[in-house]
């Protein structure tokens, strides 16, 4: 099973939320994270979440385990069956409509993008992201609810989409109108800095578009065509990469909120950097090669 285009928006706003909390196939994911410090998400929904959430742990839930060397990168992407196996276990299967939240302030915005990403890649349509997350939830009269739910078990059968996947032998050898995205800082696309890999710089011939210019100062996606202008890839087929495969999917986001669906067009390579510079045969490119416009 394949999509050709976007039935509806990959978003869905707090008043919607609110609007269908008792819908009986609704489920909610917390996907509240900090790279920094990897309890503040688990603690933050301890002290309060969404009514009914499941908390969706980035290292445990949304991600493999890391291999020894580094390949398949920082946040390897989970088994499939073991996601499904996961996902039955928080109450979702085929038929549930699945609302994942994260809170954006302090950049923190694409924990939920990368769960919305990994339900689409298991063939799982009706999976949105709660637009300005946490933050908007409570702005739109949210209550908070510090029970933890115990939901009733339930079969998820994954229909994995290869087409949405890149590996490093595909991005080397990608063609010539295909753009390679970076949705890294730009200081550390320029290889100015490298907080958490082994080497400094980006992929060589990427272009450096950062996730975060995607979303507004209340941490929600930007317009359509905003997206379209930022992003400044027309209608090529793009590859989008960041540290480990986190935050390049709220650019994967924003390329089918602009009208270009999750698929051969638009592809995600999960490794990302983490991944490259695994193999030391990697070419690697530093400075202002191809960032935006200012």
């Amino acid at each position: 099973m394949s999509f050709s285009s976007p039935l509806t928006s990959p978003l869905k706003s707090a008043d919607w939320l609110l609007a269908h909390r008792n819908d009986p196939d609704l489920r909610v994911l917390d996907c509240r994270y900090a790279l920094s410090d990897p309890l503040l998400g688990r603690l933050a929904y301890l002290e309060g979440h969404v009514p009914g959430a499941a908390y969706a742990d980035l290292e445990t839930d949304l991600s493999g385990p890391v291999q020894p060397g580094g390949e398949g990168g920082r946040h390897p992407l989970p088994d499939p069956q073991v996601l499904a196996t996961w996902l039955g276990a928080a109450g979702i299967d085929n038929a549930s409509t699945v609302v994942c939240y994260d809170d954006p302030s302090g950049g923190q915005g694409f924990y939920a993008a990368r769960a919305w990403w990994l339900l689409r890649w298991l063939g799982h349509r009706e999976v949105y992201v709660l637009d300005g997350g946490w933050p908007a939830y409570l702005a739109a009269g949210g209550e908070a609810s510090t029970e933890e739910p115990t939901p009733t078990p339930a079969n998820f059968t994954p229909q994995v989409q290869p087409e949405m996947v890149a590996t490093a032998g595909e991005v080397q050898a990608r063609s010539a109108d295909t753009v390679l995205i970076d949705a890294r800082a730009p200081e550390r696309y320029r290889g100015e800095t490298e907080p958490l890999d082994r080497k400094a710089g980006h992929i060589p011939g990427a272009v450096n578009r950062p996730f975060s210019a995607g979303l507004d100062e209340q941490g929600r996606f930007r317009s359509a065509e905003a997206q379209t202008e930022r992003l400044n890839v027309g209608d090529a087929p793009t590859i989008t990469y960041c540290g480990s495969g986190v935050s390049a999917t709220p650019n994967l986001l924003a390329r089918e909120l602009a009208g270009v669906p999750l698929g051969p067009d638009n592809r995600l390579y999960a490794g990302s950097w983490s991944d490259w510079v695994s193999d030391d045969t990697r070419p690697i490119a530093t400075g202002a090669e191809n960032e935006p416009a200012k």
